[in-house]
């Protein structure tokens, strides 16, 4: 499956000042959606949107009751502490504008209901049917800390996909399970470097 946390890096948010609300109507004939389990979802917003999604999501759960089947609503964020003047300053920003994840049992129900939210756009998936993100990629964009179960051994050859050593191939000398981490030797610049990079970071070869 391609990368969905890539696809979000290098999709452009769509602008509008006076975005429509969307009028998502059931198709005649259409089938049941989903597995009946609880996933996590991207859902496209119009930029600058992303709180006001999250809002009106979580009001109509909580006035329809439907807290078993849309159980979370989420705007990954991260924290950077800035310097100026002297004075420290803990500033929050958004990972993915223009996105907002979703853990949710997709049925026709909830999918209608989130896709005709004031501000989305639609959902991160092919047409009208939602991919859910991987345990890899939740770990990667900070929503759950999800253990990782790695089908790699000592010896096996991998490839980084995140962090600082992203794109190299690396040795695994030593695996911790307990701490989601797998050391591995990387030879960069003629001579072999040690690294310890954790689970979410790392690919098996094929």
């Amino acid at each position: 499956m391609t990368d969905k946390i890539d696809n979000i890096e290098n999709i452009e948010s769509t602008e509008t000042k006076e975005p429509v609300k969307a009028s998502v109507s059931p198709l005649e004939g259409e089938g049941l959606r989903g597995d009946g389990t609880a996933k996590w979802y991207v859902v496209h917003t119009y930029s600058g949107y992303e709180n006001k999604v999250k809002t009106s999501i979580d009001r109509m759960v909580e006035y329809r009751g439907m807290q078993d089947l849309i159980q979370e609503v989420v705007i990954p964020t991260e924290e950077r502490i800035e310097i100026k003047d002297g004075v420290k300053k803990v500033k929050t920003r958004k990972l993915f504008p223009g996105y907002v994840v979703i853990k949710m049992v997709v049925n026709n129900e909830t999918w209608y209901l989130v896709r005709n939210t004031e501000g989305v756009t639609g959902f991160v998936g092919h047409g009208s049917d939602p991919i859910p993100l991987t345990k890899e990629e939740i770990v990667r964009m900070g929503i759950e800390k999800l253990r990782i179960d790695l089908d790699i051994e000592v010896g096996d050859t991998i490839r980084i996909i995140g962090g600082v050593f992203e794109g190299q191939l690396g040795i695994v000398e030593a695996i911790n399970p307990e701490k989601q981490i797998v050391k591995v030797r990387i030879s960069m610049f003629g001579r072999d470097t040690p690294a310890e990079i954790e689970f979410s970071q790392v690919s098996k070869l094929r």
